[in-house]
């Protein structure tokens, strides 16, 4: 079974910096696209940022300069380097990662459980 742990969320002042972490465990062969997603209260969920394996790199437009995605394909993690917060980036933040559990089946799309943010002061 393979799941998605986050880590990192929490609170942050304005101006301030977060990191998050997410963790692929279980059973798989290949992991391919991974990414971060977000969901502010009754807004829907929309992408912050995704990274193939080979490391190219897609931000939403509201978070180029400021936010960071990156990978460790040895670890089974990626990260989001978070920078120059806002209280508009305060969300739900999800990590996402297509998954391939063996090489007689589809890649399938994994959630994580979402980890929160919330920049106030």
């Amino acid at each position: 079974q393979v799941r998605l742990v986050e880590s990192g969320g929490g609170l942050v002042q304005p101006g301030g910096s977060l990191r998050l972490s997410c963790a692929a465990s279980g059973t798989f062969v290949t992991i391919n696209t991974m990414g971060w997603y977000r969901q502010a209260p009754g807004k829907q969920r929309e992408l912050v940022a995704v990274i193939t394996s080979g490391a190219s790199t897609n931000y939403a437009d509201s978070m180029k300069g400021r936010f960071t995605i990156s990978r460790d394909n040895a670890k089974n993690t990626v990260y989001l380097q978070m920078n120059s917060l806002k209280p508009d980036d305060t969300a739900v933040y999800y990590c996402n990662a297509d998954i391939r559990t063996s090489y007689t089946r589809p890649m399938h799309s994994y959630w994580g459980q979402g980890t929160q943010v919330t920049v106030s002061s």
